[in-house]
């Protein structure tokens, strides 16, 4: 260092100024490095440009393997977690893989930060409230816009990483399970084409698959959590010691199909694998799971992660493995790339050392890895010289975006009751409203969990006051919780308004990730709130919730002096928004349930620990969701209202009579109540050509333009041999003007849509009459020897 007492006066203010712009001049630097989207293969740097891993005109097979080969054992094992460092004597950059995007970019995670030129992003519903929209197309269009803002803040520097670990497509088995809301809810083919729609919008695909055929990605979406993974925190259970013992079946017909269609249809980049163990097998360490049913029969090709800390709990909590360089071997030969922490980074070179582990197969885990790094398009030097580099802050939180939000949420809000049509309600000046309750003016309750900061707040309080300036607000409760509330005020008030309004439900506080609930009900005093509030009142009154998973709610469903019950999920940065515009008339309610609502008695006969779908009357247990519980329920599963009524009618059915004898490929199955045929047996070409349409008519016999999912339901011959009761085959939304009437028309495969799970988890077909159903009409379909 420079000593300034060697200098005469006058070189002593030289250095002095000269040591100050030093200064600068590398706090300058500091910025502008950290202000750059990390990547690799940079072209200013002539070391590089001889590596084959940066060649852009090869495979991208050819650079991975050109790229492992130049790494050393402590450098390949450095690249095994989630933030896996830079390698500078090769120009590789460092990387962080966790990164999450659930319903918009997400705070969570390590990968992206809100501190530079880009402070908030859209903020979409919470999932659950977008799967009632049963909307395909929407759930496509939210995945482009995360996407894109997504690699905006990618381009700007502010995000580590392009993998983000979304989408949930775990099925909402359970009602208390806290991240039910992060689902597209209990339906396996709901939750299977959401998942194709949003990985399809993520990673730049085209609606119908197909456009990622040069492999590149605008970002990585990873379907979550595989598999069987459904409680978190529940009396003393958690998700890191649990064992879900599973059959055959519901792993066939329930837990699995989603993440078959993320993978098959979506093509999905990344899996993370979940902590619990499956039949005694912890998921990540499972080579059947991971190697031979992922990659082997569905053809996965991408990178599979760890949950975080994953891979610690096989030895230190589940004790699976005796040694941590055990644990190591397990995940690494099972089929597993990356881990979430830093397990692998401690002991996957002890494994080795100790002859437990080959280092081809942390070779194998790396090609996978940066596959998706190239992919991505991060090793192609500068990405503001790339095709996604013009991406910049301007295209997150715009208009369109914005509005793409409240469209999502004015179609997943569910009408739940409307007695002697209270909603819409009447607007004038003379008109006064009364809005109570501890959700009412709140922002944070809107977003649900893994969001980010939003583009705007609107609170649902703000929001009715835009639509009636006459509005009186009180809080009713202390907090969600409810523990004290002040029935005398809000009652005063709700005497004294023409119109009273009550926005009550669940927050984070009750339900959330590794926090499930133990009861089905409103917390604390709310049901005494408002049941005071509509034994007061001069009208009946509009009760909103807020929940992502179902309550119930029948003390209010069979009052008299409660007229209407909207249910808005989590409904995101525009939710206050579509709750108003939907009660004062400006849009007409469609959404409909993504999940069964059930009474408050059904969690006394059931465990949440019980995987079991189907129901076993030996034991009074009713089984789990529309297609198998036929116990009494509060709402059903696809139920909602409308300001309008829809009226369906079957118009054509392609062909409705199926001789499978023709074919000598149908092998038949038989048991002593039923004769079936089994798909895996039939050839493919048979199956297509199986294929046949349905054509429905809907019709809008009220009198404004609605927005209406139709959902096409199967039942089958016999409720024999665990058969669902009905289940879900096709969904379609149709916009109608009042009186408008459109054709849906659905294109189904017997061997898909009519065939049913078997003990042994094989998919059988059925001999005798099926039934479509819609509405409250049905259509058969015979099968036959």
């Amino acid at each position: 260092s420079l000593q300034s007492h060697h200098f005469p006066m006058k070189l002593r203010g030289i250095v002095a100024t000269s040591s100050l712009w030093v200064t600068l001049a590398a706090l300058l630097l500091i910025h502008t490095e950290s202000a750059r989207p990390p990547f690799s293969c940079d072209s200013s740097n002539p070391s590089t440009r001889a590596y084959p891993f940066c060649n852009k005109t090869l495979p991208i097979p050819h650079r991975v393997q050109d790229l492992v080969t130049r790494l050393t054992l402590d450098e390949k094992v450095s690249q095994l977690v989630n933030s896996a460092p830079a390698i500078p004597r090769l120009g590789v950059s460092a990387y962080q893989w966790w990164s999450e995007a659930l319903h918009g970019v997400s705070r969570h995670g390590k990968g992206v930060q809100f501190n530079g030129t880009i402070k908030s992003a859209t903020m979409f519903p919470q999932v659950i409230l977008t799967a009632g929209a049963f909307d395909s197309h929407l759930w496509y269009r939210i995945g482009q816009v995360i996407a894109v803002e997504a690699r905006a803040m990618y381009n700007e520097g502010q995000a580590m990483g392009m993998t983000f670990w979304a989408p949930n497509i775990n099925v909402f088995r359970d009602p208390r399970w806290g991240r039910g809301q992060e689902t597209p809810g209990e339906d396996p083919l709901v939750t299977g084409r959401y998942a194709v729609s949003y990985v399809r919008g993520i990673q730049g695909d085209s609606l119908r698959g197909g456009k990622l055929k040069d492999g590149h990605l605008q970002a990585s979406a990873c379907c979550k959590h595989f598999t069987a993974y459904d409680l978190d925190s529940w009396t003393g259970v958690n998700r890191f010691g649990f064992d879900a013992h599973v059959t055959k079946q519901d792993m066939a017909d329930t837990y699995q199909p989603p993440f078959q269609n993320c993978v098959e249809q979506g093509q999905a980049s990344g899996i993370m694998c979940a902590y619990n163990r499956v039949n005694g097998v912890p998921n990540c360490a499972d080579y059947n799971l991971l190697s031979k049913t992922a990659r082997g029969q569905w053809g996965f090709q991408g990178y599979i992660a760890s949950d975080c800390d994953a891979v610690a709990i096989i030895h230190d909590v589940q004790g699976y493995a005796k040694l941590p360089e055990d644990a190591v071997v397990d995940v690494l030969t099972a089929g597993m790339d990356v881990n979430c922490g830093s397990y692998l980074k401690k002991y996957t070179k002890s494994a080795v050392q100790q002859k437990k582990l080959s280092e081809s197969a942390i070779d194998r885990a790396l090609h996978n890895l940066f596959t998706v790094r190239m992919r991505l398009g991060l090793f192609n030097g500068s990405p503001n010289e790339q095709l996604m580099g013009n991406i910049r802050p301007d295209q997150v939180c715009t208009q369109e975006n914005q509005d793409l939000a409240l469209e999502a949420a004015r179609n997943g809000i569910v009408l739940l009751k409307n007695s002697a049509r209270l909603l819409p309600l009447l607007r004038t000046e003379a008109m006064s409203l009364a809005v109570i309750g501890p959700n009412a003016n709140v922002t944070q309750t809107l977003l649900g969990n893994y969001e980010g900061p939003p583009c705007k707040n609107v609170t649902i309080l703000q929001a009715l006051q835009g639509y009636m300036k006459n509005t009186m607000y009180h809080q009713g409760c202390n907090a969600v919780n409810c523990t004290s509330v002040a029935i005398n005020e809000a009652v005063n008030i709700a005497k004294n308004t023409d119109y009273v309004l009550l926005v009550m439900g669940l927050d984070q506080s009750q339900e959330r990730e590794s926090h499930d609930r133990v009861d089905l009900v409103l917390p604390g005093k709310q049901k005494s709130l408002i049941l005071s509030v509509a034994k007061a009142t001069k009208k009946p009154i509009v009760l909103v919730l807020l929940s992502g998973g179902p309550i119930d709610v029948s003390f209010a469903k069979d009052h008299k002096k409660i007229g209407s019950i909207l249910w808005a999920g989590y409904p995101g940065e525009a939710g206050g928004i579509a709750i108003a515009e939907i009660i004062f008339g400006d849009q007409n309610p469609g959404g409909r349930l993504p999940m069964t609502w059930y009474p408050k008695d059904y969690i006394r006969t059931v465990q949440m620990t019980d995987m079991r779908m189907r129901p076993d009357p030996s034991t009074d247990y009713p089984g789990r969701t529309y297609r198998f519980y036929n116990g009494t329920k509060v709402f059903e599963f696809g139920y909602g209202l409308s300001y309008s009524n829809y009226i369906y009618e079957f118009k054509s059915v392609t062909k409705n009579k199926f001789h499978f004898d023709r074919s000598s490929t149908a092998k038949v199955v038989k048991n002593s109540v039923a004769v079936g045929y089994l798909v895996s047996e039939m050839a493919t070409e048979f199956c297509h050509s199986s294929k046949f349409s349905v054509t429905v008519v809907v019709e809008n016999a009220g009198e404004m333009a609605g927005k209406h999912p139709v959902l096409l339901f199967a039942r089958p011959p016999k409720l024999t041999n665990g058969n669902a009761m009905k289940r879900l085959v096709g969904f379609r939304t149709v916009s109608l003007g009042a009186g408008g009437r459109a054709e849906v028309k659905f294109t189904l495969n017997p061997c898909e849509h009519l065939s049913e799970a078997n003990k042994d988890g094989l998919m059988v077909i059925e001999e005798g009459s099926h039934y479509l159903v819609v509405g409250d009409k049905e259509y058969p379909i015979s099968i036959t020897v």
